[in-house]
């Protein structure tokens, strides 16, 4: 089939078609109309998929008969539902699906973390190259803990967030590059190493810990979720599989937005524990509880709830209606 022809010859009918779809009010005569353009358009969006699975054409038929749907029937989703759809269905499932990108990203940042704090902890030489004695002081005696008596508490809690927010979108959006990820890990494994092998040298490792932990274990995972998610963007551009690498980048990466919108609650909540439970007088033991139970309940939505949808056939894309069909490829 032509396409090019065929588009020249229905793109009158698309055209009237989506005009009345737009209407405000329509006569008897036009909602006859309406009728008659939407089968005829169904039937072309048919013959465009069996005939010349075009992906441009396809969507913008698909997006067309949608809408047109949407008028004839009268049905309206409510925003709730919407909702209730993204973060109970697609979240988990897009989180799900990047699990094993998650654990390499996780394992890069711990590793690069666990050497730089052996390192720097145990080489006092290293320390000083990279901090003098008296900063290295300051940090363990009152820096380190006066960071999170920053000003009022709720003003730290958004400062906090729209940081972690920045970080984490970074990694989402720059994932495709495969690099940039790996880099922002290294970067940060090493920050937190320092700051453990300075505080552990000098006595102070219960209080990192004690200060790092309620709102970390969150924070941190909510970092490697973004970065994860990003190198999976990469590895399907690098390895599209049965579909053409347009198609498998462009469904990679609307499910990593769907990851990167899902990420703005979870760091709001590590940036408020932040905030309010790590400065806080509760005793330490309840603070690190507070931090583990938070982490848990997101491991739990994102492996256990997110096991479930992904079985249950949700891919956290947008669906066939308004993408458009997969098309496999040989070869």
């Amino acid at each position: 089939m032509d396409t090019d022809a065929f588009i020249s010859v229905h793109r009158p009918q698309w055209d009237r078609l989506r005009e009345l779809t737009r209407a405000r009010s329509l006569s008897a005569a036009e909602i006859e109309e309406l009728l008659a353009l939407y089968q005829e358009t169904s039937t072309h969006l048919s013959t465009v998929r069996s005939t010349a699975p075009d992906p441009a054409l396809i969507s913008r038929l698909s997006l067309l008969v949608h809408r047109a749907r949407l008028r004839i029937t009268g049905a309206r989703v409510p925003l709730w539902r919407h909702a209730r759809e993204f973060f109970w269905n697609d979240l988990p499932s897009a989180l799900f699906q990047s699990r094993w990108t998650v654990a390499l990203a996780s394992a890069v940042f711990l590793v690069s973390a666990v050497i730089a704090g052996v390192f720097f902890g145990t080489d006092e030489q290293a320390r000083a190259a990279v901090l003098p004695e008296e900063a290295q002081r300051a940090l363990v005696e009152h820096d380190f803990v006066a960071y999170y008596f920053q000003g009022e508490a709720s003003g730290f809690a958004a400062q906090v967030w729209t940081n972690n927010a920045w970080i984490a979108m970074q990694a989402v959006v720059f994932g495709v590059t495969g690099f940039w990820p790996i880099v922002m890990l290294l970067q940060n494994g090493l920050n937190v190493g320092l700051s453990a092998g300075v505080m552990g040298a000098h006595g102070g490792l219960g209080t990192f810990f004690v200060f790092i932990l309620p709102h970390g274990l969150l924070e941190l995972t909510a970092v490697m979720v973004g970065a994860g998610a990003g190198l999976r963007t990469f590895w399907a551009w690098v390895r599209p599989g049965p579909m053409p690498r347009s198609w498998a980048l462009s469904q990679s990466a609307r499910a990593l937005i769907t990851i990167g919108i899902g990420l703005v609650p979870v760091l709001l909540v590590s940036g408020v524990v932040e905030a309010f439970v790590t400065p806080s007088d509760l005793p330490p033991a309840v603070r690190i509880g507070i931090g583990a139970v938070l982490w848990i309940a997101f491991l739990v939505f994102m492996l256990g709830r997110g096991r479930q949808a992904h079985r249950s056939g949700i891919t956290g894309d947008l669906s066939e209606e308004l993408v458009g069909d997969r098309v496999l490829t040989a070869g």
